[in-house]
């Protein structure tokens, strides 16, 4: 089954004006299936095959002749020395757009690539997993508890034959194996592996790098390069605090979430919906869906938003949302039926920004219906959130 990307438009529109188009993002997002799909008159070659591979390293003159252009590479990062030759490639006619289009899975030397060969002439896009709307429109009609412990990987969605317990074990090793291994020499997997679980139970808590690291067992500047690791792997994400001039009692240090859901959910031992209901694990699964999901929005649409949280000494509201020089105030809550009290803090951080740069506050939660609360806080289903910041226009209900 194929499922529409709503980030589509936007690579096409990018191919169509600039000479190198780059997509990456993490393993299993869709990225050679959705790149094979928009743009089926290019030439295509897989790096993945060591044969390919050596020779994109190795004689890139020859490598070239045989996949002339309009060509697409998959999995680049692993000829580095085919840059450069690529430069001149896409200098001989730079007027011609969307000649060239790479896909990378490791970041961390796809990007060195381009920067050191690229810059200027190459756009850059992350491809991050399914948005709660390409799901809905696929017609994958799923219980919000499966939707979580699925999460975004297109291939779990499309079939839900394939169990997802033993989907992830194996992206797990192969994450192991294939990007670290090689990319890193971290010669204790075990190590790492016990490092992404412990990651995994701090999604949607403030970063505490040094603790992160005493309870793996390993030195604060090895958790430090581990967590950098996962961060261009695509699989965490850092949230960073909105600073107020106001104010000298802020945090500063980043929050933390994993990606996915569904590998977040397998990591901390979450098979069923059931354990889902019961686990005190379950505000935090919530609250990284609402943010993955707003970026994915956001992303797809090529918008300017900028995601923050914002906590003191007294209060937390879980996202800032800034867009247009305004801000949104959103808390996720795991309930179908907030109260007004569920949102003092929204209205107390309200108070302390200037008003009129407030947009609008919220509570994302598991209500089927928007409805407002008598202190003037929207409460919306996550479907909703997009319409609500004005990133599209709102969804009409049957």
């Amino acid at each position: 089954m194929w499922i529409e990307r709503e980030i589509a438009p936007r690579l096409q529109r990018l191919a169509a004006t600039r000479p190198v188009l780059v997509l990456t993002g993490a393993r299993q997002t869709g990225k050679t299936s959705l790149i094979r799909k928009l743009f089926p008159d290019h030439h295509y070659v897989s790096l993945d095959l060591p044969s390919e591979a050596n020779q994109a390293n190795q004689d890139p003159s020859s490598f070239l002749a045989r996949h002339p252009l309009p060509l697409v590479v998959d999995e680049v990062q692993y000829a580095p020395e085919l840059f450069r030759h690529l430069k001149s490639v896409i200098d001989a006619d730079r007027s011609n757009a969307g000649q060239l289009i790479l896909t990378g899975s490791q970041p961390f030397a796809l990007m060195q690539g381009i920067a050191e060969s690229l810059a200027g002439r190459a756009a850059v896009v992350q491809l991050e997993g399914l948005s709660v709307a390409e799901v809905k429109a696929a017609g994958a009609a799923l219980p919000l508890s499966q939707q979580l412990l699925r999460g975004g990987f297109p291939e779990l969605i499309a079939n839900p034959a394939i169990d997802a317990t033993e989907y992830f074990a194996s992206y797990v090793a192969t994450y192991l194996e294939r990007d670290l291994r090689s990319q890193l020499q971290i010669n204790n997997l075990r190590d790492f592996e016990r490092f992404l679980r412990a990651v995994a139970l701090r999604s949607a808590q403030l970063l505490n790098r040094a603790e992160l690291a005493r309870d793996v067992g390993i030195s604060n500047s090895t958790a430090g390069i581990w967590l950098g690791l996962l961060q261009r792997s695509g699989l965490v994400v850092l949230l960073e605090p909105l600073f107020s001039n106001a104010t000298k009692r802020m945090v500063k240090a980043p929050k933390l979430y994993l990606a996915d859901t569904g590998l977040l959910a397998f990591l901390v031992g979450l098979r069923h919906g059931q354990d889902l209901q019961e686990s005190p694990l379950v505000g935090a699964l919530w609250e990284t869906h609402v943010v993955m999901e707003l970026r994915r929005q956001a992303a797809a649409l090529g918008d300017p938003l900028v995601l923050h949280f914002w906590r003191d000494r007294s209060k937390e509201v879980d996202l800032v949302v800034q867009r247009g020089g305004r801000y949104w105030l959103a808390d996720a809550k795991w309930t179908q039926l907030p109260q007004a009290s569920d949102a003092k803090r929204l209205v107390q951080v309200a108070a302390e920004l200037n008003q009129d740069c407030v947009a609008g506050q919220a509570l994302i939660c598991r209500t089927p219906n928007r409805f407002v609360l008598a202190n003037g806080v929207d409460v919306l289903p996550l479907e909703d959130a997009a319409s609500w910041l004005g990133l599209r226009p709102a969804t009409p209900r049957g």
